[in-house]
């Protein structure tokens, strides 16, 4: 029996992982992180995929492929992505056609790696895509065919119109115990400081594996009598209700057994991986968390296994009058201590990055075959214009090194109220956030388990949270009888953690000057005024508004207005901005730093009570106000 066979016995007779938080601390991770920042080049496609995915019937390449794949890992290339200010490379390891059929490709990256490494860059990997090569993996490993998540139909699950590919069952112990193998490879052969696990979206099935695995959870998490009330008593009978609303018990629990799974999968993974190196990074791809929370994802949850996530969304700046962002994304990586893997190809996609991500400027550019390109599809030239923000990012991370978000506000994303719930509640609780995106204040997006956290924040936003927990009511209750302050849009509290009426809303008690009450059409801006007794710690006066967006972050003896303009053609000029000190401190300098302009350059402030009031001349894409304190 080969030592990885063995492997794989011995991983799937070991239990799940219980979740629970493996994200390092900034502290704790490599010192390359926070020093250098991340400027990522991608090409994570190894060359057997690629022939298939650009309309071979099979998986052998032409000499023409060949020979671009090998200039593409030779060290002409590597040069060629120094030069750009790229000092992280994500490139392939494994696709999921199998140990066997990946052998060459994967002795590839072994050797790019190093050459990688060599060249003084950091190397993550693509460890696996959660979707496998069917035709050579059956071949491989015929019993993979139990892997397989399967519909309510009981068909495979492809991957879109790519019938080769499969998704596979990441919970199931023996594919569990194959993905160990990859990550054994990937930490030990390559040496990757980086691990990536694709498509983090696809749960359990209807496959024999995710059966037994709800009916389990279903007997662990409901007594008899809430089995019977959801019709469940006979749990050899319960099948999955995969589709419909979350009108049912059933249903809900579907759900968030989906969203538990996933995490349970990759903090198994992370956990593994540090058994083999204890400070490798580890990073999965869930898709951005958008405007809302995805009932079967909850990010919330799931990032709590690495340190880092990609967003591969929609394009940023102002659309037909409307502000269209990453913020949100930035915000919950940020307050869960991920960085946010994206693809910053312009100057507002890198100043958004720079203002609002944690060490990392993102991908900018694509080096597939060694053409060197904007992104994955895109078939453009690099934008000369990035040439500046990608120095000052690498240059000035004085700017970045160790700040922290400075917040006033929480805003809580309840995965219940809005995976439950009917939509216009989810719709109404992005709306509140939006209004304080396009009104700068200092805020941050929290999710259920950060509810023990809530005394770094003066208050709690709670909009349209009506499903919550006994012990979230206890925690909110107490932070409010502590001096925090509460605000309340819409309804709150009406229902249980699984959509169950409560006899009358849990916070209907608490005392007026404690609680403020707003209809989700409300004026949150002066509400949020209020509850901080006038005295916000970022405020920003730009005008044409929306348009300039902002972010608070603080290091020792200084406090920094990332300040980002939206009309990336347009100027803004005068830009009011006030930023408060800490109690004690007193302002002694701000000055404006920028990719636009070469140097530093002192502006006139005002300092009053610890209030720090100064105009910006003018913003093209990117200022950053840094207030310096004694």
């Amino acid at each position: 029996m080969s030592a990885c066979h063995f492997l794989l016995l011995l991983c799937g007779l070991l239990p799940l992982a219980n979740p629970d938080t493996q994200t390092l601390p900034p502290a704790q991770r490599p010192a390359w992180v926070a020093g250098e920042g991340i400027v990522m080049a991608g090409s994570w496609e190894p060359l057997l995929f690629r022939v298939r995915r650009d309309g071979a019937d099979g998986y052998l390449p032409t000499p023409e492929q060949r020979a671009a794949y090998d200039r593409e890992h030779s060290p002409p290339m590597i040069e060629q992505l120094k030069a750009l200010g790229v000092n992280f490379v994500m490139m392939h390891c494994h696709k999921g056609g199998g140990l066997e059929a990946e052998h060459e490709s994967m002795q590839d990256a072994a050797r790019f790696a190093k050459r990688c490494r060599d060249a003084g860059l950091h190397v993550g990997v693509y460890n696996f895509s959660g979707a496998f090569l069917w035709e050579l993996l059956f071949d491989e490993r015929p019993e993979a065919r139990d892997w397989v998540l399967r519909d309510a139909e009981g068909n495979p699950r492809t991957y879109g119109e790519a019938t080769y590919r499969y998704y596979w069952n990441r919970n199931h112990p023996d594919a569990r115990a194959y993905y160990h193998c990859l990550v054994r490879f990937a930490v030990e052969d390559i040496g990757a400081d980086l691990l990536h696990f694709d498509n983090y979206t696809e749960g359990p099935g209807m496959d024999d594996c995710s059966v037994a695995r709800f009916r389990d959870y279903l007997s662990a998490s409901f007594s008899r009598d809430r089995l019977a009330a959801m019709d469940a008593s006979d749990l050899a009978s319960v099948r999955p209700p995969m589709a419909g609303p979350s009108d049912t018990l059933l249903r809900r629990a579907w759900l968030d057994f989906h969203a538990q799974s996933l995490a349970d999968s990759y903090v198994d993974l992370s956990r593994y991986a540090r058994s083999l190196r204890k400070d490798i990074l580890i990073e999965c791809n869930p898709g951005g968390p958008g405007r809302r929370v995805n009932a079967l994802l909850d990010h919330g949850r799931l990032l709590q296994g690495g340190e880092a996530f990609w967003d591969e969304s929609r394009r940023i700046g102002m659309e037909g009058g409307r502000l269209s962002t990453r913020i949100q994304t930035y915000k919950v990586a940020r307050a869960m201590d991920n960085m946010a893997f994206t693809y910053t190809t312009t100057p507002l996609e890198m100043a958004e990055s720079m203002a609002f991500n944690l060490d990392c400027l993102g991908c900018i550019c694509w080096f597939e075959y060694g053409n060197v390109v904007k992104a994955p599809g895109v078939q453009e030239p690099l934008d000369p214009a990035t040439t500046d923000f990608v120095r000052f990012f690498r240059e000035r991370r004085d700017l970045f090194r160790h700040a922290t978000v400075v917040a006033d506000v929480a805003v809580l994303r309840s995965y219940p109220s809005q995976a439950f719930a009917p939509p216009h509640f989810a719709d109404r609780a992005a709306q509140v956030e939006q209004t304080l995106i396009e009104t700068p204040t200092a805020f941050q997006i929290v999710h259920d388990h950060q509810l023990a956290a809530l005394d770094r924040y003066k208050v709690l936003v709670l909009a349209e949270c009506v499903a919550l927990s006994d012990r979230q009511v206890a925690q909110i209750r107490d932070r409010v009888a502590r001096d925090g302050a509460l605000i309340l849009v819409g309804e709150a509290a009406t229902h249980t953690e699984w959509m169950e009426p409560r006899p009358r809303p849990a916070f209907e008690d608490l005392p007026p000057e404690r609680v403020l009450r707003i209809p989700p059409e409300g004026d949150l801006i002066q509400a949020v005024h209020e509850a901080l007794g006038g005295r916000p710690a970022l405020q920003v006066i730009a005008d044409p508004s929306p348009g300039v967006c902002a972010e608070l972050t603080e290091q020792p003896s200084r406090r920094l207005a990332h300040l980002v303009n939206y009309r990336a053609e347009s100027p803004v000029d005068s830009v009011g901005v006030k930023v408060r000190v800490p109690d004690g401190r007193r302002a002694v300098a701000v000055h404006l730093a920028s990719p636009e302009h070469a140097d530093n350059y002192d502006i006139p402030f005002v300092a009053t009570e610890g209030l720090v009031t100064f105009t910006v001349p003018r913003i093209n894409v990117y200022e950053i106000a840094v207030v310096t304190f004694q």
